[in-house]
């Protein structure tokens, strides 16, 4: 096709490509591609600190100096948060025109919080104050639904993270929902707010296979692929069926599916940075109304059949709000995500207690 896929995605149906990115240099030519928002996470901005070395290094010596009770987490949490607001001022014509449906950029919660729906509504609260056009993840925890309620009514725009069920996403969009009931039965303003819940598809293709490999069950490799689509359009369908007015985001890619068999929706697409370089490479010409096609019976009967961790994800009932956060890919996801932060935290120890034996 002579025209980017997202560009031609973006000029014929409702489907808007977000990027999975806060570097700024990858963000502009994102830009280019017709992406309005981004989204990031721990690990992510950990790797846009580490691609600018020099500069955040030096922000780092600068802020010591300037602080010198400042703890290395302190400091580290205060570079995401510059990070963060630099990404956000891309994005701002982007947030005008959309209304404040669009043109965000995703900060998250620290991960550590995940127990206290306490903490990270306040950390909530602080981080979307950042920018205007900031929105805040918050994790999928059985903890944390609480949170999605309460920092929704104190005017958040939310991003639901660590999150990989059909179950999941309806615990978000409800708490949501009461979140803005209470504030329009206030008479509080809910015009500019753009909540989304993601679904983690390539982490649950993921959890399938590891979950097949750990039961010694064999299916055709070919219909895991489809598990995180599968789930997907089973939850879209929910959501166009309630009326929710969260909508949902597909993340953390595995293959070009996460974006070509989930089209035609009001939903968001946030693709790495590396994935929408290979899919503008690609030339693909997307189906614009998969989101809408059943999965078919050979590749759904197997997987519900066979794979009961699938089933957990793809069922509405699948999980109970008090299993999420010991669910396996929840746990596998939130490991990840606080092990980031300690090398973060390593990150500004190299910097401001370098080793004198290098």
């Amino acid at each position: 096709m002579t025209t980017s896929p997202f560009l031609y995605m973006k000029q014929n149906s409702q489907t808007v490509l977000w990027n999975d990115s806060a570097d700024p240099k990858e963000l502009k030519d994102a830009l280019t591609w017709g992406i309005v928002g981004a989204t990031c996470n721990p690990v992510i901005a950990l790797s846009a600190l580490k691609a600018d070395k020099d500069y955040w290094n030096s922000r780092i010596k600068d802020y010591a100096a300037k602080n010198p009770t400042a703890t290395e987490d302190h400091i580290g949490w205060e570079m995401v948060k510059e990070l963060s607001i630099n990404a956000a001022k891309l994005f701002e014509a982007e947030f005008e025109k959309y209304n404040g449906r669009n043109g965000r950029l995703s900060i998250q919660t620290d991960p550590r919080n995940f127990r206290s729906a306490e903490k990270l509504t306040a950390q909530a609260v602080e981080f979307s104050k950042l920018a205007k056009n900031m929105i805040v993840k918050i994790p999928v925890t059985t903890e944390a639904i609480a949170a999605f309620e309460e920092a929704t009514y104190q005017g958040v725009s939310l991003n639901a993270t660590v999150s990989f069920s059909v179950a999941q996403t309806v615990a978000v969009a409800e708490a949501i929902e009461r979140g803005l009931k209470r504030r329009e039965a206030e008479g509080k303003d809910i015009s500019q707010m753009g909540p989304v819940c993601t679904i983690m598809v390539g982490r649950v293709d993921d959890w399938v296979k590891v979950s097949a490999e750990k039961a010694g069950v064999t299916v055709d490799p070919g219909i895991m692929e489809w598990a995180g689509v599968a789930v997907f359009r089973h939850a879209h369908k929910i959501y166009q069926e309630r009326g929710y007015r969260t909508r949902l985001l597909s993340a953390a890619f595995r293959n070009h599916m996460h974006w070509s068999e989930i089209i035609g929706g009001d939903s968001v697409i946030s693709p790495p940075y590396a994935w929408q370089v290979r899919i503008n490479k690609s030339g693909i010409v997307p189906n614009l109304n998969s989101v809408n096609e059943p999965i078919e019976a050979r590749i759904l009967e197997p997987l519900l059949t066979h794979l009961p961790e699938f089933r957990k994800m793809y069922d509405v009932d699948g999980l109970k709000v008090e299993e999420f956060t010991n669910f396996g890919a929840t746990l596998r996801t939130l490991r990840g995500f606080l092990q980031s932060v300690n090398d973060l935290e390593s990150l500004v120890r190299d910097v401001t207690v370098p080793n004198p034996d290098k």
